[in-house]
């Protein structure tokens, strides 16, 4: 029995990794203080706790521990009442590279691998998770320049993401 346990332990675990997807590297030269504060969510593959919610954000700050407090905030359409969920990032290396792993769920984390940056002026951001399922794009207004948004949909497909599955977010409740 205890074996069984551990066995399914490890393999649940396995799906909480931290990891970067085969052939994905995270951008270098990564300026953290220049991430903080709020993102919006532009387009985003689907997943459960993020389903039925529209106007998503993402806020970024520091935490007293040294680690990053991440607040992602989505109005719920069918309850009609906004949801926040609370979460911690720590990186994965150095610091200056833009690998992290986040959890909002005690222990287990996911990998938060920044894919694509505007480094000149950290407008937009493109982010993988641990495997090709995880995707999201995210600007600092609710609206990303068409061709910029373009851009990095031609990018995320020639990396093999499902771009034919994207939802785009709607920001009809954001105030800028």
């Amino acid at each position: 029995m205890i074996k069984k346990y551990l066995l399914l332990l490890t393999i649940f675990l396995s799906g909480c990794s931290a990891g970067v997807p085969d052939g994905i590297k995270p951008v270098s030269d990564f300026e953290v203080n220049r991430y903080f504060g709020k993102w919006y969510e532009i387009a985003r593959l689907d997943h459960s706790f993020e389903r039925g919610l529209s106007n998503i954000t993402a806020e970024y700050s520091l935490r007293e521990d040294g680690n990053l407090r991440v607040l992602n905030r989505g109005y719920n359409i069918k309850k009609k009442k906004w949801q926040d969920a609370e979460g911690k990032a720590k990186f994965t290396g150095p610091s200056d590279i833009g690998s992290l792993k986040v959890s909002f769920f005690g222990p287990f984390y996911g990998g938060y691998n920044i894919i694509e940056l505007d480094q000149q002026n950290y407008q937009y951001v493109m982010i993988a998770g641990n495997d090709r399922s995880y995707f999201w794009i995210l600007s600092r207004t609710p609206k990303l320049d068409p061709a910029v948004q373009k851009r990095l949909i031609n990018k995320a497909r020639s990396l093999k993401f499902p771009v034919e599955k994207l939802i785009y977010v709607n920001h009809d409740l954001a105030k800028q």
